[in-house]
């Protein structure tokens, strides 16, 4: 991140926020949560908040991130009382159940007080730069994304591309970055719960430096709790990839469809929880459910899927999705390639490559459409290489598919 640049927008934050919030002045975003919020969620949804909102002033992505981390954690520094839900506002229930173990807050009034800390922030960083970051490489992939709500009701799709996580949650060591698309079936509450805080969650796991799976699944679970807590609260009731270092770790729950491309060879790193694997009906049947064949096999007669954040214990109500219905695997790696302009698709030679590689995923979203999807399309494409790199060297115009691993751990894959 360049000096100049950092101090350029610092003095433009200043501009668009030339002074504090007051205790009733409304906030210039609105915040996930209206009511109220827990303690643990906090992070997650102050973040979220602070990011969208910086975005939409154009703020360098790592200064965002600084920023926003540096907010947070004075924030967490801070005495929060004055934002507790007084105990009246919980139903006798409520306070049977929870007050003994999670602590609510005043979603819009606590929100308030982060956002001055974040302008807060900008203010000391201006008079004395914060110490240079912790990053370790120059290169950040370019990551193309693009999601449409095509012929259904509602968009229930969420994505998370995080290119600074470490400058984020402030970890040490290797390089990560987080990227994630989460799908709700039957509403976008699960999607956007997870890909608030999954990232989160991951973040504070010690085995992420070690035990990258470990990590993935208790973030998972961690998550899976929080939103099951939120639902008793509020009567309501994903896929996430990091990259640290050399490697590429991929987590998976649900249907969500990932593939690698190594060198023109298409590799799946998963296969879905469908209820139509033996596997998967037998659990199925010994927790109870049952598996039935409606126009596609279903679990009770309701999910197309067997796994996912939150639900019974046989299955769960809002999966993460992102499925082939209308592109097969082995299809992308050319796809890719002519939206690139190296193949013998279409491609417009006279569109700078950069921006061609930002426009990979709404061609392929494109694609999708045409060949029959009608259902919500989410594609993010994230290039370990750069794009002229893919080109040079003879791009991906020869793909093969290999077999799906079978598991769906988190996998581990060399960045080639």
């Amino acid at each position: 991140m360049a000096e100049e640049e950092a101090r350029s927008f610092l003095q433009r934050l200043l501009e668009e926020f030339p002074s504090a919030l007051g205790p009733e002045e409304p906030l210039p975003l609105r915040p996930l949560s209206r009511g109220l919020v827990s303690l643990e969620e906090l992070p997650g949804e102050s973040l979220e908040l602070g990011l969208r909102l910086l975005q939409s002033w154009s703020a360098p992505a790592e200064l965002s991130a600084l920023l926003c981390q540096a907010a947070v954690a004075r924030v967490l520094q801070s005495d929060l009382s004055p934002f507790h839900c007084p105990p009246e506002t919980y139903s006798t229930q409520d306070q049977e159940q929870e007050q003994d173990q999670v602590q609510l807050l005043q979603s819009e009034a606590v929100q308030r007080f982060f956002l001055n800390t974040l302008r807060e922030v900008g203010v000391d960083w201006q008079r004395t730069p914060p110490p240079p970051s912790k990053s370790s490489t120059s290169f950040v992939p370019l990551c193309s994304t693009h999601a449409i709500r095509n012929t259904r009701r509602k968009m229930e799709d969420k994505h998370v591309a995080l290119a600074h996580f470490t400058q984020l949650f402030n970890l040490d060591g290797v390089e990560r970055r987080y990227y994630g698309v989460f799908d709700g079936h039957g509403g976008v509450d699960a999607a956007t719960f997870a890909s608030t805080h999954l990232q989160v969650n991951l973040s504070h796991q010690l085995a992420l430096h070690s035990d990258a799976t470990a990590a993935f699944k208790h973030a998972f679970h961690r998550t899976d709790h929080m939103f099951r807590h939120k639902a008793k609260r509020e009567w309501q009731y994903g896929r996430g990839g990091a990259g640290p270092g050399p490697n590429l770790t991929t987590a998976w729950l649900g249907d969500s469809q990932a593939l690698l491309v190594s060198q023109g060879t298409v590799v799946p790193l998963m296969e879905p929880h469908k209820p139509e694997r033996e596997d998967e009906r037998r659990r199925v049947e010994e927790l109870g459910g049952c598996v039935t064949f409606m126009g596609c096999w279903r679990v009770n007669g309701t999910y197309a899927v067997s796994r996912a954040i939150v639900g019974s214990r046989t299955t769960c109500c809002w999966p993460v999705t992102a499925s082939f219905d209308a592109v097969t695997p082995a299809e992308v790696p050319q796809l890719v390639l002519n939206a690139l302009g190296g193949g013998e698709g279409p491609g417009d030679p006279e569109t700078p490559l950069a921006a061609a590689g930002e426009g990979v995923a709404q061609k392929l979203v494109s694609h999708a459409r045409e060949a029959g999807s009608n259902d919500n399309i989410t594609v993010m494409v994230v290039f370990l290489r750069p794009p002229q790199h893919i080109l040079a060297q003879g791009g991906v115009a020869t793909a093969t598919a290999q077999p799906a691993p079978d598991n769906s751990d988190p996998q581990d894959a060399s960045e080639q």
